[in-house]
């Protein structure tokens, strides 16, 4: 198994991708994951790209995936077409990052004045998505909707969205922690989706009921109301070793990515949380040997 981190985890740091790459070796990551690439002046983004690619390989860490914004009810200003286009531009550069997988979200929603079922975004969301995957897939790219952004975090949602795809070079993102947003069992939700599931994310909260008072710090809320804030990976109130070994149990070993999202040092989230990934990941491994 690799063990991967998001650039996300670095975003406090107020630093490039390519220091980013630089940390995540220095911290014994095999790969890293890259967001939206931002635009340098007077350069082409897939030239950006292109040096990023260089830069990784010089110091030795892979690129494990692309991860780009998206939405197919209201992104582009309504026009799904004009979507499409765009994100087909982000696949051109996770082909220029030489990565084989990519992110985009579904939707955060109907806008409003244009509310409609859910049934109807996922006809909307599974066009653009079956559009965009065989795109993709002519660049040896498969692509993925994650559970985010509460709209399609359910997995039972998730799962309508995969199966109206239809298409084998499609899949998903299974984010462990974020199914707590809506108040859903991680456990439940990862037995039902891992056998749709491209790639992992590895995160904790925790977590106190609606009615608590826990101060500064506590920045998000479930749909139910539950108090919750990111911590170290194995440190919160998730039961993340069962939820490794529902992975484990469906014999995935495409990469573990950690996201961290905590109050702690970044360094030191990072650090205790590879450091946890990987011992609970070889405990499976030796009760299976």
């Amino acid at each position: 198994m690799k063990f991967g981190v998001s650039a996300y985890n670095y975003q406090r740091y107020d630093i490039g991708s390519f220091d980013a790459a630089e940390k995540a070796k220095k911290a014994g990551f095999d790969y890293i994951d890259f967001l939206d690439l931002q635009e340098v002046e007077g350069e082409d983004l897939k030239d950006t790209a292109r040096r990023l690619r260089e830069h990784c390989d010089q110091v030795g860490i892979e690129i494990g995936c692309y991860t780009v914004q998206a939405d197919f009810l209201w992104g582009s200003g309504g026009d799904l077409n004009a979507e499409i286009e765009r994100i087909k531009k982000k696949v051109d550069i996770a082909e220029a990052l030489g990565v084989h997988l990519m992110r985009h979200d579904g939707s955060t929603g109907w806008p409003e004045g244009k509310e409609g079922t859910f049934d109807e975004a996922v006809v909307r969301i599974s066009t653009a998505s079956r559009e965009l995957t065989a795109y993709a897939e002519q660049k040896g790219i498969r692509t993925m909707v994650e559970n985010h952004g509460h709209y399609c975090q359910a997995s039972e949602r998730m799962e309508k969205i995969w199966r109206a795809v239809n298409h084998p070079n499609f899949g998903l993102l299974a984010d462990m922690g974020n199914f707590m947003v809506v108040d859903e069992d991680p456990a439940e939700a990862l037995t039902r989706l891992m056998p749709m599931t491209f790639m992992v994310h590895c995160k904790d909260f925790c977590l106190k009921p609606a009615d608590a008072d826990p101060g500064e710090g506590w920045w998000l809320k479930s749909l139910g109301g539950t108090q919750m804030k990111g911590c170290i990976f194995g440190h919160g109130d998730l039961d993340v070793k069962k939820y490794l070994a529902i992975v484990h149990q469906f014999g995935y070993d495409n990469g573990l990515t950690l996201e961290f999202e905590g109050l702690e040092d970044v360094e030191v989230g990072n650090r205790i949380g590879l450091a946890n990934m990987k011992r609970y990941w070889e405990e499976l491994e030796n009760a299976k040997a």
